[in-house]
């Protein structure tokens, strides 16, 4: 501990991008951090034409990683979830599902676990699958979602800030401190990865936000504007740092 205090103090600044980080940061004498929303907030989007399958605003974008299949409490959790959750949204909606890949690392590669997905799924003509994208690109998808449910930090991120109606299984404090700076709570909007024991977790988690679509989508409209702007505090700070501010 000692000596992680002492490395973290030797920087002339830390910005912590949601405040569960912050309070600990400063909780634990690492003075020189700021709060400062993730840049990635910000970033343009590109829309470029929906493959055929993927309707827009009534398409459910799925996001999964072996980052947080690696994280689960209960061996196979994470998997049987999403396959309940899919066949739910079959089920009992219109809706059609993007199998949205956000991160395509040779040993961490979402396409992995969603292409399992998808082959269970292809011949109901309700799911379809993207392919790697730029991330302005990914976030173009992500915007024209009815809902998303997102394993990536900045795959969530980019449905927030286009106020698209999010569900995170995280695996971190960052995704609770995230949509706590966001909604006041983490509750009902973060559904940790090591909590999934029932293979009926995430269908519960997806309902609660379906009811409450309309009240999710007009608080982030109202909200995410402010939100965004605050995101260049950061480079201001870096700014001054360099000696150009």
């Amino acid at each position: 501990y000692k000596k992680v205090k002492k490395d973290l103090n030797t920087y002339s600044l830390i910005v912590a991008r949601e405040t569960l980080t912050y309070n600990a940061l400063r909780d634990n004498g690492i003075n020189k951090s700021i709060l400062c929303p993730d840049p990635a907030f910000q970033l343009d989007k590109i829309d470029l034409p929906l493959p055929k399958g993927f309707e827009e605003n009534n398409t459910i974008g799925i996001n999964v990683s072996p980052l947080n299949i690696g994280c689960e409490s209960k061996k196979g959790s994470t998997m049987a979830n999403y396959e309940e959750l899919i066949k739910h949204i079959i089920d009992t909606t219109d809706m059609q599902i993007a199998l949205i890949p956000h991160v395509v690392w040779e040993n961490n590669d979402d396409r992995k676990p969603l292409k399992v997905l998808y082959d269970k799924f292809k011949d109901t003509g309700r799911v379809v699958m993207l392919e790697d994208h730029n991330c302005m690109e990914l976030k173009g998808y992500i915007s024209r979602c009815r809902f998303f449910i997102g394993a990536r930090t900045h795959a969530t991120i980019a449905a927030y800030s286009t106020c698209v109606p999010t569900l995170v299984i995280g695996y971190s404090v960052k995704a609770k401190g995230i949509a706590k700076d966001i909604f006041g709570t983490y509750e009902n909007y973060v559904l940790p990865v090591q909590s999934l024991s029932n293979k009926d977790d995430l269908i519960y988690a997806f309902e609660w936000m379906k009811d409450n679509e309309n009240h999710i989508r007009k608080y982030l409209n109202e909200f995410m504007p402010g939100y965004i702007e605050t995101a260049s505090k950061s480079f201001e700070e870096i700014s001054k740092l360099m000696g150009e501010n």
